[in-house]
């Protein structure tokens, strides 16, 4: 009996290690490909660019298949970097979606092996009508190939498919293509995070690069004490805010420090006789009126606090709001 359990625990470990050395093997092959590729862009990548920043209305990305999926990513990146794109599948644009492309568009046709008879109408299509293509294409000889004004060559690199034909590395470097293109246009446009923002107000990527003036509550009452507060109302007014802290103000209403839960544990001896003054942390952490969420936490975490005010712009002692770290972490 024991003998049949070693050895169907020798068996169950061997199956795991074929499966983590397939899946390793697959990763690998991969990551081949994406290497020729970056060793392989040459001019013609270069051209490639300057036709985007170039063109005068949308880059419109096609193909069918695998192609096609990984030509809606592109799309999506290109729209979400500053370049106005959409994808049509090539199919429906020989069903009347050839009315989407006019001149002053760009193609950018993906397929591997470039015959794909799906693709003829669109090329001619846009020969006629002097719409300029870029495409990515493995074999220049293709019609894909002949017919692009632009080619971006894919290496000939096998695909990681066990049989050499499910496209798998072919379409990574597809996909690594599309995003090494929609960056490069990206950084010679200058965008800044500020400008990416704009298009991200959603989700975990809105929420970390959006102000944290969008975040918070500005206008609502804040948790402040005059310096000169007793015990008593320290207590309330952390109490009542809800945040853990209480802002400490001078005679001007200038923010002067803050009071924690630790810094009333701490002054514990002196409730009776303990103004804010006197148990305060002098010079508060605060951040401006406009700072990005995300460098709110950074500056959170680094100094290993929870809760800081927002201020105004031009004076940080001035406080407009209340940031507490559970706020900012989706």
């Amino acid at each position: 009996m024991a003998t049949r359990h070693h050895r169907a625990r020798e068996q169950s470990l061997s199956n795991q290690a074929e499966i983590l050395d397939a899946g390793r093997a697959a990763i690998l092959q991969e990551a081949q490909g994406l290497a020729a590729l970056a060793t392989a862009l040459d001019h013609c990548f270069v051209q490639a660019v300057d036709a985007i920043l170039n063109v005068e209305r949308r880059v419109i990305v096609t193909g069918i298949g695998k192609s096609g999926h990984i030509g809606r990513k592109i799309a999506a990146t290109f729209a979400a970097t500053g370049t106005a794109s959409f994808f049509l599948h090539a199919s429906e644009a020989a069903h009347g979606d050839l009315g989407m492309v006019t001149t002053g568009d760009l193609l950018l046709v993906l397929s591997n092996s470039g015959f794909s008879p799906e693709l003829r109408p669109l090329l001619a299509y846009a020969r006629r009508n002097g719409v300029p293509v870029i495409g990515i294409v493995s074999k220049p000889h293709s019609p894909l190939g002949r017919a692009s004004d632009i080619m971006l060559q894919l290496p000939d690199a096998p695909e990681a498919c066990p049989v050499r034909i499910a496209p798998t590395t072919s379409t990574t470097m597809m996909l690594g293509l599309g995003d090494a293109l929609a960056l490069a246009v990206m950084q010679r446009r200058g965008l800044t995070r500020t400008d990416i923002a704009q298009w991200h107000p959603g989700g975990e990527i809105g929420s970390r690069i959006a102000p944290i003036d969008e975040i918070v509550a500005c206008g609502e009452p804040l948790p402040l004490v005059r310096w000169d507060a007793p015990m008593r109302d320290i207590v309330f007014e952390m109490t009542s805010g809800g945040k853990g802290v209480a802002g400490v103000i001078g005679e001007d209403g200038r923010l002067i420090g803050v009071i924690t839960d630790g810094d009333l544990r701490r002054a514990f001896d002196q409730v009776l006789t303990a103004r804010a003054v006197d148990i305060m942390t002098p010079d508060p952490i605060t951040v401006p009126s406009g700072t990005p969420v995300e460098e709110v936490l950074t500056l959170m975490n680094n100094a290993k606090i929870t809760v800081l005010f927002v201020t105004e712009v031009d004076d940080p002692a001035r406080p407009i709001a209340i940031a507490h770290i559970h706020d900012l972490v989706p």
